[in-house]
């Protein structure tokens, strides 16, 4: 009976929390809410005492919360307990761990990268390492979700990992102190040329602007006078992140982003402070997966004509949500406003039931490549029209369309399968076990040397599509020969991330990016809009 008490007490106290605190007056049918709670913990209640088989109270209450809130929009979610530690740790920016990228190659624990500053690094861990030992119990065949659990503990507790090095005949013992171990969500600041340099974000987490501040500095001091920043598939994340970047790139006293709730204590409105780069010429890329809160940043710097957005349409996320915290330590998220920016455009695409078609939506548009700068490639739309700071038409309830529509280039079913299969990993570990020694002492730091004289040989190739066939999978020469550029640019790239770490995947990858070399061209129209000389 205390069992069955404490589970009620826990389902009716979910439930209550979610209706107060959406404070709704009448639901169904004008009843009350108490008389709503009270058909709820009836439904439980009977179900738990005469259903045919045992029930599980709290997988049904999740069930019930989660058809609560799917009755709402697509974007406020239940997040079990179990979950809610990791994507809290996502968006907080560290953990407590021994600082490796890793993965499981072929039942072997690999070192992928190892993080700046981190206690791996310290102890010269190097990227293609093989993690054989943890605490001296053989990680051979060590499945990939159970890895943190070995690696991760409070800092200042020891780990023990003993490594296999391609080229060195002995094993070699580390004994690691944890530490706290930034996750960053700027994957890499460089220098494109004497005077672009390049700045790409994943996601708004709590480190974000500080991170993006950072980058920006050290690119400034090597020359930098113009920015490309990439938010292509940056989901979001904190709006307060968001606002600060746009605020570092814009003047003092523009509106960046507003929000409106039903109710007003989730109105706000978000004013620029002045930023110290506004001189900066800027570019920024999106696609089909920018979201919210980079959408909040791509839309600001639209509407003040700010800068020149290119690539494809974005999402479409304009809602902004509320994460509570539950008893049980499990957690929702609650739409509670809508955001828009500075000339008044929601971004929010229309919804309807069917979340997975919500979210094919978007990846499902037809554009026009090319210049869009006035936006008519909307101007048959029945969106509402706005005008920008100078002028210029733009369309609010469907995203940021930009201002030149570059669409990225596709890969055939081929190159995804070879993908899907992980050729181009384990491939790299091949080639890195027998070659990696030597790449080290010949480059060195030479990056720009090695992007310039290192080629993917045909010997390099027949070994790649021997490798792909072992895979399962089959050659189609048609597709082979199409999309052969793209995978020699990622074998290179893999290469190179090994040894000087995401600059080095980055600066190779990008060769091959479509739309960013078109952005490359595109600074004197920047220039131009932005008034900037």
């Amino acid at each position: 009976m205390k069992k069955r008490f404490s589970l009620m007490t826990v389902a009716i106290s979910v439930i209550l929390a979610l209706f107060l605190g959406m404070q709704l007056n009448n639901v169904i049918s004008g009843d009350n809410i108490f008389e709503q709670l009270t058909k709820f913990k009836d439904v439980l209640s009977l179900a738990e005492k005469y259903y045919v088989d045992d029930i599980d109270s709290q997988k049904l209450v999740e069930s019930a919360i989660n058809g609560m809130l799917d009755d709402l929009d697509p974007h406020s979610v239940y997040i079990p307990a179990s979950q809610l530690p990791k994507i809290t740790e996502e968006f907080q920016g560290s953990f407590e761990g021994i600082g490796v990228e890793y993965d499981v190659i072929n039942d072997t624990l690999q070192v992928q990268l190892t993080v700046a500053g981190g206690p791996s690094e310290a102890l010269g861990i190097l990227s293609g390492d093989k993690i054989l030992k943890i605490n001296d119990t053989s990680a051979v065949g060590i499945k990939r979700d159970d890895v943190p659990k070995k690696l991760r503990g409070p800092k200042g507790t020891h780990v023990k990992v003993t490594i296999h090095r391609p080229g060195m005949k002995d094993l070699i013992d580390f004994d690691i102190v944890r530490d706290k171990i930034p996750l960053y969500t700027v994957d890499v600041a460089y220098m494109v040329s004497k005077d672009i340099g390049y700045i790409s974000v994943n996601r708004f987490a709590s480190t974000t602007y500080a991170e993006f501040i950072e980058g920006v500095n050290k690119l400034r001091a090597q020359g930098m006078k113009r920015l490309i920043m990439d938010l292509r598939n940056n989901g979001g994340g904190y709006l307060e992140q968001a606002y600060k970047m746009a605020d570092e790139l814009l003047p003092k006293g523009k509106k960046i982003v507003y929000t409106k709730g039903r109710r007003a204590e989730f109105n706000e409105e978000y004013i620029s402070q002045g930023g110290n780069n506004t001189d900066l010429s800027l570019i920024i890329l999106v696609n089909n997966g920018t979201a919210s809160a980079s959408e909040i940043v791509s839309g600001a710097m639209q509407d003040w004509d700010r800068g020149l957005i290119v690539g494809e349409t974005t999402f479409g996320k304009g809602l902004v949500q509320r994460q509570y915290e539950l008893s049980d330590k499990s957690a929702f998220r609650l739409t509670t406003a809508r955001y828009y920016t500075p000339t008044g455009r929601l971004i929010q695409r229309p919804y309807g039931k069917d979340k997975d078609e919500y979210r094919k939506a978007a990846f499902d548009r037809v554009e026009t490549e090319g210049e869009n700068i006035d936006h008519t490639e909307e101007g048959d739309s029945t969106r509402p029209v706005f005008k920008t700071a100078g002028g210029r038409k733009v369309y609010g309830g469907g995203g940021i369309t930009p201002d030149f529509i570059i669409k990225a280039d596709k890969l055939t079913d081929l190159s995804v399968q070879i993908l899907g299969k992980g050729v181009f990993q384990e491939f790299n570990v091949k080639y890195m076990d027998q070659y990696g020694k030597g790449l080290r002492e010949r480059y060195k730091t030479d990056l720009a040397r090695f992007q310039k004289e290192f080629i993917v040989t045909s010997e390099m190739m027949a070994e790649f599509d021997t490798l792909s066939v072992k895979k399962g999978i089959a050659l189609n020469q048609e597709q082979l020969k199409k999309d052969t550029p793209y995978i020699q640019t990622r074998i290179i790239a893999q290469i190179a991330r090994g040894l000087w770490g995401n600059e080095g995947w980055y600066s190779v990858m990008r060769v091959e990016d479509n739309q960013f070399q078109k952005a490359l061209t595109l600074f004197p129209e920047a220039e131009k809009i932005a008034h900037l000389n």
